[in-house]
């Protein structure tokens, strides 16, 4: 496991210690064609509980990579196959974001066509591309990886990078607590 993946699974399991020691329960949408691994208990109004378990199988991104004639920022692969869960909250000294964790192995394949996609419009826009791994709590604005340098920056949907967060993944997710 890497350092980068070692980072985010403290996160993680720091965010449900937190989670638990309030009283809380995480919910999520439970997907009727394939169960979560990170999923528990019964399913009620289409909601489910969860918490973040670590994945056991690698992630396959050759497919991805082939398709786009782009190799991925290594940091971006350790990231999406760390852990299996829904948006994992956490708490930014810039403001509150969610890491977009993969809800089961048939996420997985939305994920890379969503990445694809989100490529495809910065090839279009003619702006340097970038592969988004969370969400803000501004509408269009996410949080994603340089993919040429693995810098982390704030985007704006269809906007070129500006604002450097940090000068890669991890030590990103160094800067965030759990919320």
């Amino acid at each position: 496991m890497s350092e980068l993946q070692q980072q985010l699974l403290q996160l993680a399991q720091q965010s449900e210690a937190l989670a638990r020691q309030r009283g809380e329960q995480w919910q999520a949408w439970a997907d009727p064609a394939e169960l979560s691994p990170a999923q528990f208990g019964e399913v009620t109004d289409e909601q489910v509980a969860w918490w973040p378990v670590a994945q056991t199988q690698p992630l396959d991104f050759a497919g991805i990579e082939q398709g786009l004639d782009l190799p991925l920022h290594p940091s971006i692969k350790e990231f999406y196959a760390t852990l299996w869960g829904a948006d994992l909250p956490v708490a930014h000294p810039r403001g509150p974001a969610s890491l977009l964790l993969l809800w089961h192995p048939g996420d997985f394949v939305r994920l890379q066509q969503n990445l694809i996609a989100h490529v495809l419009m910065k090839r279009r826009l003619k702006q340097r591309e970038t592969l988004f791994f969370a969400v803000t709590d501004e509408e269009d604005t996410m949080l994603s990886v340089l993919n040429s340098s693995g810098e982390v920056f704030l985007e704006h949907t269809g906007q070129e990078v500006k604002q450097l967060l940090a000068p890669d993944l991890l030590s990103f997710l160094r800067q965030l607590q759990p919320a």
